[in-house]
């Protein structure tokens, strides 16, 4: 198999002194009745590497593929975790039926490693008959379907190797939002969020909706629970940073929150980020998907063109962010990211881009 030769660099300023500080007894994390074991792993130091996918499959061609893009991740003896960013199908023209959730669930449970998945907007944001052609669905049922296939058991990971992680069920006030983890490698806080695309579901669902619509959250009650238990988890995910003298985080969501023209729906959690970020102090990394092209930029910089998209948001050189490639045209690839927190010439977070071919 051909891979890419070029090591490319995520290069933060703050790496350095970040890397080497000394570290003082960890706070014990609380509330994990329903996580086993102790997904916050102070002790290691060691590099830790991830396989990040997203947007796939897409597509009759995509879907066909996807078995020897496992094989690929499954043959990378550096793979510790592999991370799906969402968005498992097309969002248009593209039924959400359970029977097609249960062939991506079978792929995934394919992967040897653990795997995390963040779900996407095409698999619920998306699923209804007006402007997207999806099928007669209310997509907040379909979001409680994708949490049964994908999430049956909380605070564990799909893939062969389960690993144990932190999950926002244990929340009372937040405790359906299962699919939000969070876990602490290599002295990194890794937490997933779900922050769809679709403009964070400010799209309208449009009608009809099927006749038991009312048995489910609107979309109005579903962008607000969403909206408080996403703020609540990056609150934690910053604190358990915090509180472990971690030297940087990594978030995995699946909306590209600088796509697209309308990204209203995005600027509470943008401007939260950036806060957060700028008060952390070390590098931070974004992991998104949503518009399918490859790209690594710096959206909370004071130069970037990228922070007039949402009012009031604040500079944090410290953050990069990491799309990755997807949809039906994208070259086929998985992002090999790897965190070293003792990297003396490379920086924290480092990756190359594997293709399938």
């Amino acid at each position: 198999m051909q891979r890419t030769t070029a090591t490319m660099f995520l290069a933060l300023g703050v790496c350095a002194t970040a890397i080497g500080c000394a570290h003082d007894t960890p706070a014990t994390p609380t509330g994990l009745s329903l996580s086993i074991g102790n997904p916050i792993n102070t002790g290691s130091k060691n590099p830790y590497t991830l396989a990040v996918i997203g947007d796939t499959p897409y597509g009759a061609a995509k879907l066909a593929e996807f078995p020897s893009l496992i094989d690929l991740i499954n043959s990378d003896p550096k793979v510790d975790l592999v991370a799906h960013l969402g968005d498992i199908k097309t969002g248009t023209n593209s039924p959400c039926t359970d029977e097609y959730f249960a062939i991506v669930k079978s792929l995934f449970d394919a992967f040897k490693d653990p795997f995390v998945y963040t779900p996407g907007d095409n698999e619920w944001t998306d699923c209804h008959v007006a402007t997207t052609n999806n099928g007669l669905y209310t997509p907040t049922e379909r979001l409680q379907a994708i949490r049964a296939l994908f999430f049956p058991v909380a605070g564990q990971t799909l893939g062969g190797r389960k690993k144990q992680v932190l999950t926002q069920v244990d929340d009372p006030a937040n405790s359906a939002y299962v699919e939000n983890t969070m876990w602490m490698e290599s002295q990194v806080v890794f937490a997933a969020i779900n922050v769809a695309g679709s403009n964070n579901d400010r799209a309208p669902w449009g009608s009809p909706l099927p006749a038991n619509a009312g048995d489910y959250p609107s979309q109005a009650e579903e962008q607000s629970s969403r909206a408080r238990a996403n703020s609540a988890w990056l609150e934690k995910a910053f604190a358990t940073a915090t509180d472990n003298e971690a030297v940087g985080v990594v978030l995995l969501l699946q909306a590209d929150m600088w796509f697209g023209s309308s990204v209203s729906g995005y600027d509470a959690p943008v401007q939260q980020i950036g806060n957060l970020a700028a008060a952390f102090g070390q590098p931070v990394l974004l992991l998104e998907g949503d518009s399918h092209r490859f790209r690594v930029d710096h959206p909370y910089s004071a130069s970037s063109p990228l922070r007039a998209m949402h009012p009031s948001t604040p500079v944090a050189e410290n953050v990069i962010r990491l799309v990755v490639e997807g949809g039906l045209t994208g070259r086929t690839e998985y992002v090999r990211l790897t965190i070293d927190p003792q990297g003396k010439n490379t920086g924290l977070f480092t990756f190359e881009r594997v293709p399938l071919q």
